[in-house]
């Protein structure tokens, strides 16, 4: 997940309108009419549940991106509250990875401060998750603050606790993000799947897990296959994105998707996998129908 300002940045500078739903000439090895039949829903191999950030297309609505998702094979929309879910269920997409329960990415559950109001948001929004028959519901460490990973821990502790046994009863997953802390969100504390993990162990509920944002982790910490194999039995949900510059994940950036996802796969994870880069060629769902498929190992 972008910060605020970095959402209001990538929607106004984007550039492709309704017409990119149509897109096309994504492989310039196959001519129009192979092309098409190469990216048919169908010819996606199962092994992953393909999802896509809605921030990342606020160009167009939320019913144009669900348009776009469905004709793709892409299974669910992230980032996405109540306003929008009956557009889902519209398209026969599923919300993957719920939110607006959260305050923004610096005020957090690892600060005391803001217990009160995030005990009020997520008490109302986890039975709202739950009766709409969704799973997961984003969460934030917030930023450090100055304090140590001992302080962090046990104020998230303290914080998420009783939100966690209210998941409980509900059957829904309470999923800390991991951003990076050196480029986008100086000072998040939760800037490690180390740290995450820690603080999964202790709350030790099944109700807790992690958001392993792809880019994010390659940035404070790469080794990124090693620690998603280290770690799987703690992470809920992935995002991907280009490094440098979280635009497309093609071979303009250093990371090697596919070999990543088979990677996911081979740890049996069987959440979502969530488009989030900000396109920087003209046709945006040309860029998302390309992505799903390197991923689609």
């Amino acid at each position: 997940m972008a910060s605020n300002q970095n959402r209001r940045s990538a929607i106004k500078n984007m550039l492709a309108g309704t017409a990119a739903i149509t897109a096309s000439g994504v492989l310039t090895s196959f001519t129009s009419t192979e092309q098409d039949k190469q990216m048919l829903p169908d010819t996606l191999k199962g092994n992953i549940n393909h999802a896509v950030c809605r921030w990342c297309y606020g160009d167009i609505t939320v019913e144009q991106l669900c348009a776009a998702a469905k004709d793709i094979g892409i299974k669910g929309i992230d980032l996405v509250g109540p306003a929008d879910w009956p557009t889902l269920i519209k398209y026969g997409l599923y919300s993957s990875m719920c939110n607006g329960a959260e305050i923004n990415l610096t005020d957090g559950f690892g600060d005391k401060q803001f217990h009160a109001q995030l005990h009020k948001n997520y008490s109302e929004m986890i039975p709202k998750v739950a009766a709409a028959g969704y799973k997961n519901l984003i969460c934030f460490s917030g930023s450090r603050r100055g304090k140590d990973n001992e302080t962090g821990w046990n104020n998230c502790v303290e914080g998420l606790k009783p939100m966690v046994e209210l998941a409980e009863k509900h059957n829904v997953v309470l999923v800390m993000e991991l951003l990076n802390s050196k480029i986008d969100h100086k000072d998040y504390q939760c800037d490690r799947v180390s740290w995450g993990a820690e603080l999964c162990r202790r709350l030790g509920s099944e109700n807790f897990k992690l958001l392993y944002d792809i880019y994010h982790m390659q940035i404070d910490e790469g080794d990124v296959i090693r620690n998603i194999r280290d770690n799987h039995q703690y992470i809920a949900h992935y995002h991907t994105g280009g490094v440098p510059g979280r635009n497309e994940i093609d071979d303009t950036q250093e990371l090697y998707y596919p070999a990543i996802m088979k990677a996911i796969v081979g740890v049996g994870h069987k959440g979502y996998v969530a488009q989030e880069f900000i396109p920087k060629q003209p046709d945006h769902i040309a860029s998302l129908r390309k992505a799903v498929h390197i991923c689609d190992v």
